[in-house]
């Protein structure tokens, strides 16, 4: 019918997110202002039943130095200078009676001059999740971040001390899963110090991923057979103070608000999940994805008056995804193209990040007084480093970053500068992937986050 009004899935949304505004409003008037700086929709008067939005946004200014060969749309480029969302994100979830928790995430990454336009919104997250013991073991399913491995394999965007999360420990990211969502049901809950994810994941087909081609070769890739199902977990022993798991997302820095050390394990494992050719080309070899890693993190406050803060992170892994995987990657990648001149890298600002071998990963960061810049915020340097050997390639692959973040107020509005220096690959006369070269990258984000 022609006078039928037909509401659209984001009017309902925009109509919903002005009621949780309205609400959270007349129901925050009367609490300190230092608590009401979110939008939550109370259930019952102590707060435990509730729903809340948040909202995040990172934009990105950068300069970088092409990789060898590098054509945008056809044109060689030697280096790019770009404007991107890096990431833009809302999230609605809440507690909806004493068992009963929802988690959602939507929006978009990497969006810039060269992605397609128009994506729209899509769900990164949707789980719904049900308490058996509060607190021990709470079990859920849905497309979620539960995974293994490491700390920052579901990595809180908001609280990222340097300019981005170590990409390397979200090891199928876009191949068998979704930004490292994965299809899952899992566990997760606390023993004391002890606190505990697993997950078992049915892996998203090969054949809708852009990150990797169906065809088979003698180095190993993933396998475009249906995927067998991925089993993993992530454990780590709470020392100091306990950090919440209401949500898979670890944070990467406090800012002096909490004394945090923890010892972390984890693990991803697949049966089957790889693939390769025989040397003679004619049988077809298949071989499983088997992940392991160990970390420690710790964030402590160093004098409470002044407000100062250090945050250290270190991790260890042992990778195999079959014989000679690597995977080159590069962050919304400014170039979508390489011509005859190109490096093993290829194109933009990619290099090779994960693969089978060992990888050692550090960061550190310091947070100065909390008044350093008076009213207007204070600095935290930080500084990281990945070294990996990895079977394919004869020299290791050494990632190096370095910079500033200007928390003007806290995580909430940021300011971030980075600098990343790169190996790049060329196969020389023996047949053997050496670097003698090295490319930069220079990165401005101002982050806003609720």
């Amino acid at each position: 019918m022609k006078n039928k009004i037909v509401f659209e899935r984001p009017v309902l949304l925009c109509i919903f997110m002005f009621y949780l505004v309205v609400s959270s409003s007349a129901q925050t008037k009367n609490i300190p202002y230092a608590e009401s700086k979110e939008f939550k929709l109370k259930f019952n008067e102590e707060g435990t039943h509730y729903v809340k939005l948040t909202f995040l946004n990172q934009v990105w200014l950068r300069y970088n130095e092409s990789n060898p060969g590098t054509t945008v749309f056809g044109t060689s480029k030697l280096n790019t200078y770009d404007i991107g969302l890096r990431r833009t994100r809302i999230q609605l979830f809440g507690q909806l009676s004493d068992r009963v928790f929802f988690y959602t995430q939507f929006g978009q990454n990497n969006l810039s001059y060269n992605a397609a336009r128009k994506q729209g919104l899509y769900f990164l997250d949707g789980i719904t999740e049900y308490a058996v013991a509060k607190d021990y073991f709470s079990i859920g399913g849905g497309l979620t971040g539960w995974s293994g491995l490491s700390r920052y394999a579901s990595p809180s965007v908001g609280t990222i001390l340097t300019m981005d999360a170590p990409i390397y420990q979200q090891a199928t990211n876009d191949v068998s899963d979704q930004f490292l969502r994965k299809l899952s049901i899992y566990a997760k809950g606390k023993l004391g110090k002890l606190d505990y994810r697993v997950a078992i994941s049915d892996p998203m087909s090969l054949q809708n991923s852009t990150v990797q081609t169906l065809s088979i070769s003698k180095n190993s890739l993933f396998s475009s057979e249906p995927g067998k199902a991925q089993f993993q977990g992530y454990f780590m022993w709470q020392f100091l103070d306990k950090e919440t798991n209401l949500t898979p997302y670890t944070t990467g820095t406090y800012l002096g608000k909490k004394r945090v050390f923890n010892i972390g394990a984890g693990f991803i494992t697949q049966s089957k999940a790889m693939w390769h050719l025989s040397d003679d080309a004619k049988d077809t070899l298949r071989s499983n994805m088997d992940l392991f890693a160990v970390d420690v993190f710790y964030d402590t406050p160093l004098n409470s008056e002044k407000g100062n803060a250090l945050t250290l992170y270190a991790c260890a892994s042992s990778t195999n995804f079959g014989k000679n995987y690597v995977r080159n990657l590069g962050v919304m990648n400014p170039a979508n193209g390489t011509n005859a001149n190109a490096s093993f890298n290829g194109t933009g600002s990619a290099f090779p990040i994960v693969g089978t071998g060992n990888t050692f990963y550090v960061q550190a960061g310091y947070l100065f007084k909390k008044d350093l810049l008076g009213d207007r915020g204070t600095l935290q340097p930080f500084a990281a480093a990945q070294y990996s050997k990895f079977q394919m390639l004869k020299d290791p692959m050494l990632m190096y970053e370095a910079g500033l973040n200007w928390l003007i107020d806290g995580s909430r509005s940021k300011l971030s500068l980075n600098y990343q220096s790169r190996p790049v690959f060329t196969q020389n006369t023996d047949g053997d992937y050496v670097s003698n070269l090295r490319k930069g990258m220079l990165v401005l984000q101002y982050q806003i986050a609720l």
